[in-house]
């Protein structure tokens, strides 16, 4: 019997992240020196109380049932995390759970799209920010984020086509070009979404892992916002909650009960203990995420100034945990100087090319190693000569 599969699996083959991960294995099998700065997976523990709260959950045999819903505390925890952090008022029915943000933007599309309604997503931008509309079937149309633009996408360039569109995904502090957006430019957008009648959808994932004194926002915290958009919040990377997969909707009621209503159809709820480990997380203390925002910056100044300081330059992440790099001169494919790298260094990154057409020609390194490690990763770079070429 032939199987056939459907035609969008053409879409998501496992490509170079394979490639990358089984030249990887075959340098520790040869006893080498890997530096693995592509994965953007936190190596911090999370806080102490996070991990009891949790362990304590999972030791009472009630909390193995279907959770069917978000717990109120829970609830009550997001509201007072938003009130303290960025000064927003959310109403309960303003908010609902998600198994990470990664599985909110996959789905959502769900619930708003008919086959080929248009989507806005990011160029270059993460890859989930297509994945998700185009498994609701939406036609995908991207925007560019340029240098020439401050890495914002043009506005006014995008307004007829904003009357179009369903929906837009916008993301600040961005992965994978590790830049933010100016207070301003929150302010031109949502007027400039209402008059197109755009919703946004704003992936709020780094917001607390910003650089330099500028400061991490919700977009809910703009006037108006509400009417138009929704935002995802993650407990992934502030918290190093990642492999917990908790993450929320927050924002616009209508969106969110529409939401909520499609997910009613294949979601039992999230593990209860889960639940209790984000309620220790979401009313902790901001010290320990402050703190750890700091030992990200000072791995940034590592890599990135540690790059430059031997001829290659890496500007400075602006925010997220992660460095955007164009390729060194003398190099014209990211793949393939990538895997070069590899072979010669040890140091393993991530395509640029991985992340859409203007994504070519650089590299993303992720800060996911002790400043010292990423300094002999640095020096391994300068030893190999690879940027003599």
């Amino acid at each position: 019997m032939e199987l056939r599969f459907a035609s969008r699996m053409k879409d998501y083959e496992e490509g170079i992240f394979q490639v990358l991960n089984e030249k990887k294995e075959e340098l520790v099998r040869e006893g080498r020196k890997v530096y693995n700065l592509s994965v953007g997976t936190p190596d911090f523990q999370p806080q102490q109380a996070i991990m009891d709260a949790v362990a304590e959950a999972a030791r009472k045999p009630e909390n193995y049932k279907y959770a069917l819903r978000d717990l109120p505390e829970l609830t009550e925890a997001v509201i007072s995390r938003y009130k303290k952090r960025y000064g927003v008022e959310l109403e309960p029915d303003e908010i609902m759970s998600v198994y990470g943000s990664q599985e909110g933007i996959a789905h959502i599309g769900l619930s708003l799209c008919d086959r080929e309604d248009i989507v806005l997503v990011p160029d270059p931008g993460y890859p989930i920010f297509a994945i998700g509309p185009s498994l609701a079937g939406a036609r995908l149309m991207t925007y560019d984020l340029t240098e020439e633009n401050h890495y914002l996408p043009d506005l006014e360039a995008l307004g007829g086509l904003a009357d179009k569109a369903k929906f837009m995904i916008v993301s600040y502090p961005m992965n994978p070009i590790c830049k933010c957006a100016p207070h301003s430019f929150y302010e031109e957008l949502i007027p400039w979404a209402k008059k197109h009648e755009l919703i946004i959808i704003h992936d709020n994932a780094y917001s607390d892992i910003i650089y330099d004194g500028r400061k991490g926002i919700s977009i809910l915290s703009i006037p108006g916002a509400k009417e138009v958009c929704v935002e995802f919040y993650s407990l992934s990377k502030s918290f190093n909650y990642t492999g917990a997969r908790m993450g929320f909707l927050t924002g616009n009621r209508e969106l969110v009960q529409n939401f909520k209503k499609l997910r009613s159809q294949i979601d039992y709820g999230t593990f209860l203990p889960v639940q209790y480990g984000a309620i220790a997380a979401l009313t902790g203390p901001d010290e320990p995420v402050l703190k750890q925002c700091e030992e990200y910056r000072k791995r940034r100044d590592a890599l990135c100034g540690g790059f430059r300081s031997i001829g290659w330059n890496v500007p400075d992440s602006e925010g997220t945990m992660f460095a955007w790099a164009p390729i060194p001169e003398g190099f014209e494919d990211d793949t393939a100087f990538v895997m070069e790298l590899m072979e010669k260094t040890g140091v393993l990154c991530t395509p640029g090319s991985s992340f859409g057409e203007l994504g070519k020609g650089h590299v993303r390194f992720a800060l996911t190693l002790p400043v010292e490690t990423i300094t002999e990763a640095v020096e391994a770079v300068k030893e190999s000569g690879i940027l003599a070429k």
